[in-house]
């Protein structure tokens, strides 16, 4: 059986493991934060998470893409844009990372914030 075939286990501590790979990626979490604030184009993003780059916000739009918690959607025209906006999955992120956000305020120091340190 390849690792490929193996069943994944249940419960809380793969779901964790998943989870925390995917926003424990730097950005992830912020483009989604980003996102929760409305759909938008991706000058829009890109202003909205402030230190990015264009290349690495691709990627990670591209990322968030294919796990379906974003959507993509090209508006042709003279001036044909991408807009990005949360997916119905994520949107159904916004409950607990609301949860998450009360929670830092409460209980990380503001200085210890790991985007002022990159």
């Amino acid at each position: 059986m390849t690792t490929s075939q193996r069943p994944r286990p249940a419960g809380p501590l793969p779901a964790a493991t998943r989870a925390f790979a995917l926003l424990g990626r730097r950005w992830n979490g912020l483009i989604l934060v980003a996102l929760a604030k409305g759909p938008a184009h991706f000058a829009q993003v890109r202003e909205r998470v402030p230190g990015i780059g264009d290349r690495m916000l691709a990627q990670r739009l591209q990322e968030l893409t294919a796990v379906g918690l974003v959507t993509r959607d090209v508006r042709p025209g003279p001036s044909s844009r991408t807009h990005y906006a949360l997916s119905s999955h994520g949107n159904a992120f916004l409950i607990p990372l609301a949860a998450l956000l009360v929670w830092a305020e409460d209980h990380l120091p503001a200085s210890d914030s790991p985007a002022e340190g990159q």
